[in-house]
C-alpha cells in the first residue's frame, strides 16, 4: 500500500497489569507514560477509568503529554442498560481524555456464553455505546475482542460486529487475538476478506503472544493493510503477554521502511526506555530480548569476534547504536585473543597483540572457567581480573576475616524462623575495622556488615543495590560437597547494572566473591580515593 504511516498504541498500563507479579502505581503510570511520551508513541492507553483506585488516581492526575495521545479504555454497555445510564460509559466520559478505546464481542460464542444474549443485541451494544461515545470524544477505537477466533467460527457475524462498529463512527476498528492462537498464514487469509469490508486505514490489530508469533501476526497484518498496532513494552501481559512493541517499532522503521511517531532520532532512546520500564517494575531486563538486551548484540566464539571487528555486518543484523544499545564482546575460553583485545578497547586500555601478556591473560581467562567462573555473563569482575592481572587496580579493602553464624529460634507468635549474624574484620585505608550485623540469610547478613564498614569509608557505596542472585551447583555428583558458582547483579541510582561472579565449594565464600567484586567495580568506576 501507498500509506507507510503506522500508528503504535501501547497498552502497558493496562494490559501490562495484567502479568502476573506485575502490580504498577500511579507513579508507574506516570514515569512510563512520560516515557513512552518522549520516544513518540501515538497512543497510550492509560487503564480503564472506574475499575481500581489506581487507574482512578492516574486519570486524575494524568500527565501532561507532548506527543502521544493518552486513551481511556472501557466496554459496551451492560445487558439491560442504556448507554446513557451505563456506570462504565459514564467513568469514560468523566476521564478527562480526548480518546477512547471500546472493547465488545466479535466471537458469537463469547455473546451466547459470556455475556448470555442473543447475537442481535450484542450488535445493538455496540453500535449504541459507540454511537453514544462518539459524540463527546475527538477520537474512538473499537476492539473486537475475540475476532479471530469469532471469525474462524462464524465469519459473517463477526464482520458483521466490525462494521457495526465502523458504521458508528469510529477512527479505528482493532481486530484482536485474544486467546493468542492465530498464526501468520491465517492472519494474511483473514486480513484480506477483512480489507474488503473496513478500510485498512481504519483497521488496527491487537495480537497476544500464546503461540509465540505477535510479533509475525502484527507484521503480516501490517502488510495486508492494517495501521494500527496496538502492543505492551517488553511484552508485558497477561499469560504469554501482548505484542512486544520493543521488537515492532525497529522492525517497522529500520527494515520495512514504514512511518512512525518514533523518528530515526527518538529510536536511539528504545534500550532505555525498555529499561527504564523494568526498573519501575522491579525486574531483571532480559539478556537476549531482540534488539535491546544485553545479549543482542554479544559475540562470544572466537571466529565470531574476529569477523565483527573486521566488519560488523558479517554477525549483526543492525548498528546496536540505531536502538541505543551497544556491542558486547564476551570474553571465554572460546574467544581466542580478538575477545581479550576487543574488551581492552572497551576498558580504555591499550594492547598489542604480539605482547606476551596478552598470551597470559588469555591463559589465565581459561585457567579460571576451567575451575567453574564464568565471565560472559559477569563482565564487571572480568574487568577486575585482567586490571588487577596488569598491576593497574587499587585495593581499596581487604576483608580479614568473617564469621557467619546461623540460629532457628521461635518468635513472640511462637513461629520458628531463621536468623543469621555476621561479624567481620576489614582493613580500609590502613586501619582495621570490625563490624556486626544481622539479616534475613547469611549472604544479607554478610553484606549489611560489609556495608556498615564500607559506607562511612566510600560514601558512593550507599545508592548500590543488589538486584539478582543466582547460584548453580557446578558438580552435582558431589552432593553436599559441590562446588557453586554465585553471581551477583547490582544497580545504582543512575541505572548502571553490572555483573559479578564468584566459585568455591562453599556457598556463601563464592557469595562473598561476587559482593566483594561488586563493590570494589563501583568503587573503581566511580574513582574512589584509597
Amino acid at each position: 500500500m501507498a500509506d507507510k504511516r503506522i500508528y503504535i498504541y501501547d497498552s502497558t498500563l493496562r494490559d501490562g497489569a495484567q502479568t502476573h507479579g506485575i502490580d504498577f502505581s500511579p507513579n508507574d503510570k506516570n514515569i512510563i507514560a512520560r516515557s513512552l511520551d518522549r520516544l513518540g508513541i501515538d497512543y497510550i492507553e492509560g487503564g480503564w477509568p472506574g475499575s481500581n483506585p489506581t487507574d482512578d488516581s492516574f486519570f486524575a492526575n494524568a500527565p501532561k503529554l507532548k506527543s502521544s495521545r493518552l486513551v481511556a479504555f472501557g466496554m459496551t454497555r451492560r445487558v439491560g442498560k442504556s448507554a446513557s445510564n451505563d456506570p462504565s460509559l459514564r467513568k469514560l466520559l468523566q476521564s478527562g481524555s480526548k480518546s477512547v478505546c471500546i472493547v465488545g464481542k466479535s466471537w458469537d460464542f463469547q455473546v451466547r456464553t459470556a455475556l448470555g444474549v442473543d447475537l442481535k443485541e450484542n450488535l445493538r451494544m455496540i453500535t449504541d455505546s459507540l454511537s453514544a461515545v462518539s459524540k463527546k470524544f475527538n477520537e474512538v477505537m473499537f476492539d473486537a475482542e475475540h475476532f479471530f477466533d469469532g471469525y474462524k467460527d462464524n465469519s459473517k457475524y463477526s464482520l458483521e460486529c466490525i462494521k457495526a462498529a465502523y458504521d458508528s463512527g469510529v477512527r479505528w476498528v482493532v481486530l484482536c487475538d485474544t486467546n493468542g492462537g492465530v498464526l501468520p498464514h491465517e492472519v494474511e487469509e483473514i486480513m484480506q476478506e477483512v480489507t474488503q469490508v473496513i478500510p485498512g486505514k481504519n483497521l488496527g490489530i491487537h495480537f497476544h503472544n500464546d503461540t509465540d508469533n505477535a510479533v509475525a501476526n502484527s507484521l503480516a497484518a501490517v502488510r495486508y493493510g492494517a495501521r494500527q498496532i496496538q502492543g505492551t513494552f517488553n511484552g508485558l501481559g497477561e499469560r504469554c503477554g501482548n505484542t512486544n512493541l520493543v521488537s515492532i517499532i525497529p522492525n517497522l522503521v529500520v527494515k520495512m521502511g514504514f512511518k512512525t511517531g518514533i523518528t530515526r532520532s527518538k529510536l536511539k532512546h528504545l534500550t532505555g526506555i525498555s529499561r527504564i520500564i523494568d526498573e519501575c517494575l522491579n525486574r531483571a531486563p532480559q539478556r537476549n530480548a531482540p534488539y535491546v538486551g544485553e545479549s543482542a548484540f554479544a559475540h562470544k566464539g572466537g571466529l565470531h569476534v574476529s569477523a565483527v571487528r573486521k566488519n560488523p555486518a558479517c554477525y549483526e543484523h543492525i548498528s546496536p547504536n540505531i536502538v541505543g544499545n551497544r556491542r558486547k564482546i564476551v570474553v571465554s575460553d572460546q574467544s581466542g585473543k580478538a575477545g581479550i583485545l576487543s574488551q581492552f578497547k572497551e576498558m580504555g586500555l591499550k594492547a598489542n597483540l604480539s605482547d606476551s601478556k596478552i598470551a597470559k591473560l588469555l591463559n589465565l581467562v581459561k585457567e579460571r572457567e576451567f575451575e567453574g567462573y564464568s565471565y560472559d555473563g559477569a563482565e564487571a569482575s572480568f574487568e577486575l581480573l585482567i586490571r588487577q592481572a596488569l598491576g593497574k587496580l587499587k585495593k581499596f579493602f581487604q576483608l580479614e576475616k568473617f564469621l557467619i553464624t546461623d540460629e532457628r529460634i521461635r518468635d513472640k507468635s511462637g513461629r520458628l524462623r531463621m536468623v543469621s549474624y555476621a561479624n567481620i574484620i576489614v582493613t580500609v585505608k590502613k586501619k582495621k575495622f570490625e563490624s556486626e550485623a544481622k539479616g534475613n540469610g547469611p549472604i544479607n547478613a554478610l553484606d549489611a556488615a560489609l556495608r556498615k564498614v564500607l559506607i562511612s569509608a566510600f560514601p558512593v557505596l550507599k545508592d548500590v543495590k543488589l538486584v539478582d542472585y543466582k547460584v548453580r551447583i557446578l558438580t552435582p555428583n558431589r552432593g553436599t560437597e559441590a562446588v557453586t558458582r554465585v553471581i551477583i547483579e547490582s544497580v545504582d541510582k543512575n541505572r548502571n547494572r553490572w555483573s559479578t561472579v564468584g566459585v568455591s565449594a562453599n556457598v556463601i565464600d563464592a557469595s562473598y566473591i561476587a559482593l566483594r567484586d561488586s563493590l570494589n567495580y563501583k568503587l573503581f568506576k566511580t574513582k574512589a580515593r584509597t
